[in-house]
């Protein structure tokens, strides 16, 4: 798979220092409510930049047939070396997700956590593009929208107004609007949890 050489650096150099503020050691209590809830059911779902992967291994466990992607290769090695003690299976591809062509086959569902604010906002348009095209038409993307309220990034402020211009009502159901208790912190920073689905 290709990936973009400089963006790996970056990111790998991170794990290397264990400079990554991003990695809560569990998975995600939005996750974890999803599936308690029922919103979240075993299907095949995508998980980009997944990190060290706790949610991987929480989808895995609980019979998701899941697709993990990271650029750099130290949470992939990481990732593999927890399915294979734990005895669970995914597919781990490192690579640049732009660089990844899912269209001919769909997921059904995208576990989007720490991506979209890692990105320069001026990459937010291809990154919804690749989300969408990444899915079977009704399949459903769950979202994590993160506010910093500070200027720069990564991590970078995810208005919640520019997010449902982002996420255009022409091209995805809001299923679920949160409720402010559902909000996690992650280092003091709230992240949003938001259920869409692809028209």
């Amino acid at each position: 798979m290709q990936k973009n050489q400089q963006q790996e650096n970056i990111w790998e150099s991170r794990y290397q220092a264990n400079t990554t503020g991003w990695d809560r050691g569990k998975t995600s209590g939005n996750l974890l409510d999803w599936l308690e809830e029922g919103d979240l059911k075993p299907c095949r779902i995508l998980v980009p930049g997944c990190g060290n992967g706790y949610e991987v291994l929480t989808l895995a466990e609980k019979g998701f047939d899941v697709t993990a992607v990271d650029i750099a290769p130290s949470p992939i090695a990481n990732l593999q070396k927890a399915l294979d003690d734990n005895q669970l299976s995914a597919e781990l591809v490192e690579s640049d997700f732009f660089s990844l062509d899912y269209s001919s086959n769909g997921f059904d569902a995208i576990y989007e956590q720490t991506c979209l604010c890692a990105l320069p906002p001026s990459e937010w348009i291809n990154f919804e593009q690749w989300l969408y095209q990444s899915l079977k038409t009704g399949g459903k993307l769950y979202s994590q929208f993160m506010q910093t309220h500070q200027e720069g990034g990564p991590p970078y402020h995810c208005d919640m107004t520019e997010m449902k211009q982002l996420f255009s009502d022409k091209r995805w159901h809001w299923l679920k609007e949160v409720e402010a208790q559902s909000m996690t912190s992650l280092n003091n920073k709230v992240e949003i949890p938001c259920l869409l689905e692809k028209i």
